[in-house]
């Protein structure tokens, strides 16, 4: 079977010693245990270890149908939050065209697609309605509990729009919920209007879910085909399996990155040289943040999209504190290519690259800061991806999503909760005068000095 993600450590290998890696050896094991015996820390949550062999075949058929019809719309707007968003918008990214709004349809194939509910911004949502204005618009909302404030706040102000421009047997045809099967706010308002819906599994958290309806209903929405992601992901099941973390790269990455954090790099930077992975790496950082940063540990992610950062954070990349170490997300083979061009009288000193790929020019650039970087002290991984298609997608997710697991058990905490979240939903709830939180709020307004 051809080897779409490869690991390459060699850069990493100057800052760890070999004896490091055996003795971690029997605590990626143990990890690997209680997560597939389900007697870790979160068990409860931890569907999406099998889901590639056991996710419904008919809702499968019945999204991927509805994703077909969604497609013949003028617009779609995604309305989420969190991990409610972020994985539908990095496989869309990733599989669209750079431009994909500004194409003309026939080019397109399938919607415009716009995010709601990622913030509370009255200019961003007063002008996305005004961009929707004279569109035929589909909405799919996506939320576990339908509470949740900012995807709650512009659901209710899509769902007004929709009805006033088709009224409400037109905006029933429109709207699609993905929510709990059996309880929320949400669900009760999705059976009340009869609106079409798709369940977001019990035993699967929200930053885990990019391969359940959550992420693959808008994917598919698209015209990106969704069955090769899960057939991906079951490759990586089957290639992530073994406990030997020597044997496995899900588990070597995991466990570098362990050492490396135990040995003061508490920073770890996500590097890309397409700027199509830009989200990709935002939906990791919610994955590895939200997972691990509990309990007075985790190490900070963060994200550069190189080589454009390079000109901005690069100095400190370079020469700043040595607290940080890389990941690099390396795509061997590009969507497309495109060949250095002649120009009369070489005035940009450009002709030594005459008729050069961008691409191969792109490459040696991330080779060339890889080995500065290290050469700078910082440690840097790179994970090879040989191209980008939607089963090789299914493979990187399920990749991070094991390894943040088998790390959030390293660290010794419950990957799968986020107690700091729901503090500051409490204290929003209480400041804007929710019932039953009057007692809250006079209090945080007196530290407030309101």
């Amino acid at each position: 079977m051809a080897q779409n993600l490869r690991l390459n450590i060699q850069s990493v290998q100057p800052f760890i010693k070999n004896h490091e890696l055996d003795q971690m050896k029997k605590a990626v094991a143990d990890a690997h245990e209680a997560l597939h015996e389900k007697t870790g820390a979160g068990r409860e949550f931890t569907g999406w270890v099998d889901l590639p062999l056991t996710y419904d075949r008919e809702e499968l058929a019945r999204l991927i149908e509805v994703g077909a019809e969604l497609q013949k719309r003028e617009a779609l707007v995604v309305v989420g939050i969190g991990g409610s968003y972020l994985g539908a918008r990095m496989a869309i990214d990733l599989f669209s065209h750079y431009f994909r709004n500004q194409m003309p349809a026939e080019v397109r194939k399938g919607p415009e697609i716009y995010f709601a509910g990622h913030q509370m911004s009255s200019t961003y949502m007063a002008e996305l309605l005004e961009v929707l204005e004279h569109k035929d618009v589909a909405v799919n909302v996506v939320s576990k509990s339908g509470t949740t404030t900012e995807p709650a706040l512009a659901f209710r102000i899509l769902k007004n729009f929709l009805e006033r421009r088709f009224g409400k047997e037109g905006a029933r045809e429109r709207i699609i919920v993905t929510t709990d099967r059996k309880r929320g706010a949400l669900k009760q308002l999705a059976d009340d209007e009869g609106y079409r819906q798709f369940v977001i599994p019990d035993d699967i958290g929200g930053r885990y879910s990019v391969l359940t309806p959550v992420g693959l209903l808008p994917i598919a929405a698209c015209g990106i085909p969704v069955r090769p992601m899960l057939e991906g992901a079951a490759v990586a099941y089957q290639n992530y399996n073994r406990a030997d973390l020597m044997a496995n790269d899900c588990y070597l990455y995991a466990a570098i990155r362990n050492i490396l954090y135990r040995k003061g790099y508490s920073v770890e930077v996500m590097a890309n040289y397409e700027p199509s992975l830009h989200n990709f790496a935002e939906w990791w950082k919610q994955l590895f943040g939200e997972s691990e940063g509990k309990d007075g540990k985790g190490i900070f992610p963060a994200a550069v999209d190189l080589t454009t950062d390079l000109h901005s954070m690069g100095q400190y990349l370079q020469d700043g504190r040595r607290m940080l170490f890389e990941t690099v997300l390396n795509v061997v083979r590009p969507r497309k290519e495109l060949v250095v061009p002649e120009l009369d009288g070489n005035l940009d000193g450009l002709d030594y690259l005459l008729g050069r790929s961008l691409h191969e020019i792109n490459q040696k650039a991330m080779q060339g800061t890889v080995l500065a970087h290290t050469d700078g002290g910082v440690p840097n991984l790179v994970l090879n991806i040989e191209e980008l298609t939607p089963a090789v997608f299914g493979e990187m997710v399920y990749f991070f999503e094991k390894a943040c697991c088998i790390s959030g058990y390293l660290l010794a905490v419950n990957p799968f909760d986020q107690p700091g979240v729901e503090a500051y939903k409490r204290n929003v709830f209480a400041l804007l005068g929710k019932e039953g939180y009057a007692e809250e709020q006079r209090r945080l307004e007196e530290r407030l000095g309101n």
